[in-house]
């Protein structure tokens, strides 16, 4: 591998569009692939080169990075058609998995691309949204062989803050984590900004009169803004968020481990998409309790 690689990037939305944007302002070549065209000529725009197909990015690139939006999409990457399985000489590759998926896939996916292909694989889901990959800030919870993620560091401090958690699975177990943290956050900054609405504040004020207290945060800042004005375009969807509300609670039910307020976001998240708002930011949550009817933003 040179000194520095080329990058293969699959899965060019909104996420991927961020980290390649990234990535091409940081002088990387990257090579990249989408199921959607329009997803692909998009990055061809910013300067990212498109491949036929993942296997064919695995060909070219020294480290192959997936950001989709399912499990299921990730083994398609990984061992279906046109697939990284198809890849035949992979050693000195690494592949990194910055979708939120399935701890138990995610381990079976790693032996099976090991061993049929040589690649190396290290889970690193991220929090922190679009914006965040665009602007070299995100959280980055890794899992994996200790060597394998030492030696991909200088390309993840390009995007932000990359932690080892542990072997193959431990950045997927600390992506749950911070969901019930975030997510369980959500309903509640909903709350507190129905609440202050019903006061008759300016709730548009809170991240800011907070932000020396316990309460100010990250997530704040971001989320409550966007309640108060009713923006719901989505930076990310709510039928993920349910999607990974579902998997958590899964992992939890596994574990015989009680969620009670992951399992209330759970709830929320349900109705709003059952209103057929799944396509709405997340931050539309704060609709159920307000009697708002969200409309996304053009």
């Amino acid at each position: 591998m040179t000194n520095t690689p080329i990058i293969g990037f699959i899965g060019l939305g909104k996420m991927g569009a961020g980290f390649t944007s990234r990535l091409v302002e940081s002088g990387y070549s990257v090579i990249g692939y989408d199921i959607d065209d329009t997803c692909c000529q998009a990055a061809r725009a910013r300067g990212v080169d498109i491949a036929e197909s993942p296997a064919q990015v695995a060909e070219r690139a020294d480290i192959i990075q997936v950001c989709v939006i399912s499990t299921t999409a990730v083994e398609a990457v990984l061992l279906g058609e046109g697939g990284l399985i198809e890849v035949t000489q992979g050693q000195g590759k690494t592949v990194i998995d910055h979708s939120t998926t399935e701890l138990e896939t995610t381990r079976r996916l790693a032996k099976t691309l090991m061993e049929r292909t040589g690649m190396q694989f290290v889970d690193a889901p991220v929090s922190g949204g679009p914006g965040a990959a665009a602007e070299g800030r995100l959280a980055i919870m890794a899992g994996g062989d200790q060597a394998a993620i030492e030696a991909i560091q200088p390309l993840m401090s390009t995007l932000g803050k990359c932690t080892r958690m542990g072997e193959v699975g431990a950045g997927q177990a600390t992506k749950l984590i911070n969901q019930a943290l975030v997510l369980s956050n959500y309903c509640v900054i909903a709350e507190a900004c129905n609440l202050g609405n019903r006061f008759g504040i300016d709730v548009s004020k809170i991240p800011d009169a907070l932000s020396s207290g316990y309460a100010g945060s990250n997530l704040l800042n971001d989320l409550l803004p966007r309640m108060v004005e009713n923006d719901f375009e989505p930076r990310g969807y709510a039928r993920q968020i349910l999607k990974d509300l579902h998997m958590l609670q899964d992992a939890a039910n596994a574990l015989n481990v009680s969620m009670p307020m992951a399992g209330t976001a759970n709830s929320l998240y349900s109705m709003l998409v059952s209103q057929g708002k799944g396509e709405l930011d997340g931050a539309a949550i704060v609709s159920l309790l307000e009697g708002v009817t969200p409309e996304r933003t053009s």
